[in-house]
């Protein structure tokens, strides 16, 4: 593993109402894999979010996953390095895709459909991984790393820290070859919602295929646990990926 682990041993922070697991202080991040129940399918790299201060690999990791098996893909779960370790993180993730296609065969991954999914922070470091300042941020280790790093697909729920002043965030590359990326967002959102609308302007300047949908309601966090209209979520990324060819039709 390139760069820096925490300085403490991993905990799980004390349980609050929500009763949600937050998992802290990862110095050996792990990719949790969920194999699709046919050979060849589609498959996400899920990172959950946590404000890069920890993880939260339940409600944002292991439950989307379960979701996303009985829609038949692939799944796998990052645990990827905090908290306050950006650089690690985005190693963790580019270093997970390549690991993905590098087993492909063996957990019934498409190379050529594999697509990242975050939440919150975790959306932020699914939009790096798609739009990277360089193809790769570690010196390659082994031959797993000559495997490309970069997503066929994004999904950014709720994500945060997409922009700064009103333009993109500068640790986005928009000149990258950016795949195709679907952003969910709510406007009860007040801190983090602006972002994913200036993401999306500036991915319609650059003529990279992306769409966004603002709910009405709701606030951020909740992943597959919405209310409301952004319960809606989940079907309309289901619709995107039809509409994008990554999900065959019926």
């Amino acid at each position: 593993m390139p760069g820096k682990g925490a300085a403490e041993p991993k905990a799980d922070l004390a349980t609050r109402a929500d009763n949600v697991q937050r998992t802290t202080n990862i110095s050996r991040p792990t990719l949790t894999v969920y194999p699709a129940s046919t050979k060849n399918a589609p498959a996400m790299i899920i990172s959950p979010g946590g404000g890069y201060s920890y993880v939260v690999p339940g409600k944002e990791g292991s439950d989307v996953a379960a979701w996303l098996n009985s829609v038949g893909f692939t799944a796998m779960v990052l645990r990827y390095r905090v908290p306050n370790n950006r650089d690690g993180a985005l190693q963790d993730i580019q270093r997970a895709i390549s690991l993905a296609r590098a087993n492909a065969a063996k957990w019934n991954i498409d190379k050529k459909r594999l697509g990242v999914m975050g939440f919150s922070a975790g959306g932020n470091l699914s939009a790096k991984a798609s739009a990277p300042l360089a193809t790769r941020t570690y010196t390659a280790i082994d031959a797993v790393d000559k495997q490309s790093a970069r997503p066929d697909f994004a999904i950014l729920v709720y994500p945060a820290y997409l922009e700064n002043n009103g333009k993109v965030a500068t640790d986005l590359n928009l000149t990258a070859r950016i795949p195709p990326t679907f952003i969910v967002g709510t406007e009860g959102d007040k801190i983090f919602v602006s972002g994913g609308r200036v993401y999306h302007a500036a991915l319609d300047q650059m003529k990279v295929q992306n769409k966004l949908i603002v709910y009405p309601g709701g606030g951020h966090g909740y992943g597959l646990r919405a209310e409301g209209e952004a319960a809606a979520w989940p079907q309309a990324a289901l619709d995107w990926l039809q509409e994008i060819g990554v999900v065959k039709q019926n």
